[in-house]
């Protein structure tokens, strides 16, 4: 028979336990958060307007500089709501309009960036593709986009 009180016997028996727990999760590895793996490749970048009048000409020159640094930068402009406005025809920006915004858009097209308009803010809004600059793409659902472009392929988010 033991001479250990029971009480302690059992005190024992959970610290060991404890002990052994511990010992375990600390070797385990961490879990890692789950990120977009993309081939080794360019920079891909989704830039998100949802107001024109706030962000157009801001996200327009960061664009430009983007691509000054860094030219093999893969980047599709996402736009919905307010947003789309800068890619409609004659659209200028309201704060100066001797930016038309139309010649910007052509240049950054002309270097590969993607110009995307949401079909829901079309219904919305009733507007029509035929309002808007040839160098617009059009997509079911900006945000839908959006994520789909973080999630499932990779792409850094920016909003201007």
């Amino acid at each position: 028979m033991s001479t250990v009180p029971e009480s302690r016997r059992l005190a024992l028996k959970a610290a060991t336990a404890l002990g052994m727990a511990l010992t375990l999760t600390l070797t385990l590895p961490l879990p890692q958060p789950v990120l977009a793996q993309t081939p080794a490749g360019p920079d891909r970048v989704v830039y998100h307007i949802d107001n024109a009048g706030l962000q157009a000409t801001k996200g327009l020159r960061n664009i430009r500089n983007h691509l000054d640094v860094a030219p093999d930068t893969e980047i599709v402009v996402v736009t919905h709501a307010e947003g789309v406005d800068f890619l409609m025809e004659g659209a200028k920006d309201p704060k100066n309009p001797n930016i038309d915004y139309a010649a910007l858009v052509s240049a950054l097209k002309a270097r590969k960036v993607r110009f995307e308009v949401c079909e829901i803010t079309l219904k919305n809004r009733n507007l029509k593709r035929e309002q808007f600059s040839l160098d617009a793409e059009f997509t079911p659902s900006g945000v839908v986009r959006i994520g789909r472009l973080q999630a499932r392929e990779g792409y850094a988010y920016i909003k201007p």
